[in-house]
């Protein structure tokens, strides 16, 4: 489970951020995870608590946000979702596709008061 070492790392970055931007509290962190990425949201909920014990991030709300794993075709340019479409054009078939999300990982917002 890699997810540990990531959100270790989550969380060294947003205590540089508190201390640069001087937060002595944060409520709140929303992290942005593609459903293409090799991150299960469920690992990182798990290891979470545990990534911030002791931190300035103990008691902080941990909120994650799913981007679909969306492609567009390269025949018909139609967007769609990847996984509800088993990686073939809903429209025509192809399977000549480009990327346009769904592989982030992303630190969206620090709420803090």
């Amino acid at each position: 489970m890699h997810e540990l070492g990531v959100v270790i790392e989550v969380v060294n970055t947003i205590e540089k951020i508190a201390i640069k931007q001087k937060l002595t509290k944060i409520d709140a962190l929303v992290l942005q995870i593609g459903e293409l990425s090799s991150m299960v949201p469920k690992y990182i909920e798990e290891c979470y608590p545990a990534a911030v014990d002791g931190t300035i991030l103990q008691d902080t709300k941990l909120k994650i946000e799913i981007i679909p794993g969306n492609a567009i075709c390269k025949r018909c340019s139609k967007v769609f979702n990847i996984i509800e479409n088993g990686k073939k054009c809903p429209n025509c078939g192809s399977d000549d596709l480009g990327l346009l999300s769904g592989k982030e990982f992303m630190i969206k917002e620090i709420i803090a008061y």
